[in-house]
């Protein structure tokens, strides 16, 4: 496979910022996935950036721990060459964190709002299974003597769909939240922390969802004429739903996608989740990219003059592809990691920025390009 014409070589010298950046932090986030990928490879993404072309940097990351900033910028510079991804129209950036809530693990008159578990019927759908006349875009089914039905949607679900043989006979509550936005934004984020009423620190991750497609809550306001499209962030759709309580159902249905979740252990608090690529995120470095048409573990300098929310200067940062997303979609397109927690959420809400993209490809696959 060869490279994407959208690839465009250029030189470290012409990537502004470059020799201002963290290079250590984005060195310690690869060599995460350096060691994720001697149990499971990535798989090459369509622009042709070959996941087997990695293994001389992971190879040296793996043995290495540079100890300054030039010895991690070196490693960079040694391994790969800044390629620019050039679509004819600027590329664009948006934020995602953890969440971080008050939980029970019961039911109490406080706590309402349940987060579930995957239940037993839910199953994985693709072309060798799919019945005629489903919409091929759905993923998973609910699973029925006659054959696999599309699954229950958000509306259906919170009305009660899974309330008796499902959710209170699989025991699929995994936690209890007090707030139904909360619990919305977490599914979202598709992660959280949750401090339980006991006492724990717990983590739940992504596990599997409904299927059906996502439709934001910014768009569906902005739509109605709720919110001016210029104006939607994170705050201001919590803003308008604190103001219209009566509406939250109305608002959020319209979106039928539903996440289950799993329980996974907090094992290094300053990191985020587990996520597509494997490896916990790390604030301010993993990138949610296309998946494919990008190859995980493929580091990319991002940046993003007008975008100040992170620290108080553009972001110019070299960022690793670690995650992905159903509305990250294009070669151009990226979702940064914010953290964990209420200060990430503040970040993250707020991110939706023009920004340049410059892939690091493996100096194998860039004959010719410049050095």
């Amino acid at each position: 496979m060869s490279l994407s014409p959208l690839l465009v070589g250029t030189s470290f010298d012409d990537l502004p910022g470059w020799g201002d950046d963290d290079h250590l932090a984005a060195f310690a986030a690869f060599r995460r996935s350096a060691f994720h990928v001697l149990t499971k490879p990535y798989r090459t993404g369509a622009l042709g950036i070959g996941f087997d072309a990695f293994a001389g940097a992971y190879d040296e990351a793996r043995a290495i721990l540079p100890k300054s900033q030039p010895e991690a910028r070196a490693f960079f510079e040694r391994h790969f060459v800044p390629m620019r991804i050039e679509t004819g129209s600027p590329g664009l950036v948006t934020g995602f964190y953890e969440p971080q809530a008050e939980a029970s693990p019961v039911r109490t008159d406080r706590f309402i709002v349940p987060l579930l578990s995957r239940p037993a019927d839910l199953v994985d759908i693709d072309d060798s299974n799919r019945p005629a006349g489903m919409d091929p875009y759905l993923a998973f089914a609910r699973q029925t003597s006659n054959g696999p039905v599309e699954y229950f949607d958000r509306g259906e679900i919170e009305r009660g769909a899974l309330a008796g043989e499902g959710s209170a006979g699989q025991g699929l509550e995994i936690a209890w939240l007090a707030d139904k936005v909360d619990a919305f934004f977490i599914h979202v984020q598709g992660a959280a922390r949750l401090a339980m009423t006991d006492g724990r620190l717990c983590r739940i991750t992504y596990a599997a969802k409904s299927g059906q497609r996502f439709t934001g809550p910014g768009k569906v306001l902005s739509d109605l004429g709720e919110i001016p499209l210029a104006e939607v962030t994170m705050q201001s759709i919590r803003a308008w739903f604190k103001a219209h309580p009566d509406r939250i159902d109305e608002i959020l249905w319209q979106n039928r996608s539903y996440i289950f979740f799993r329980e996974a252990a907090v094992d290094d608090a300053s990191l985020g989740p587990i996520a597509a690529a494997k490896v916990p995120l790390t604030p301010g470095r993993s990138i949610a990219v296309d998946r494919l048409l990008h190859t995980f573990g493929t580091p990319f300098y991002i940046d993003a003059p007008t975008l100040t929310a992170f620290e108080a200067r553009p972001f110019q940062r070299l960022m690793i592809a670690q995650d992905t997303g159903s509305a990250i979609n294009g070669p151009a397109r990226g979702d940064l990691f914010a953290g964990s927690g209420d200060a990430a959420g503040e970040i993250a809400g707020v991110v939706r920025n023009a920004a340049d993209f410059y892939a690091l490809v493996p100096r194998s696959l860039v004959a010719g390009a410049v050095q």
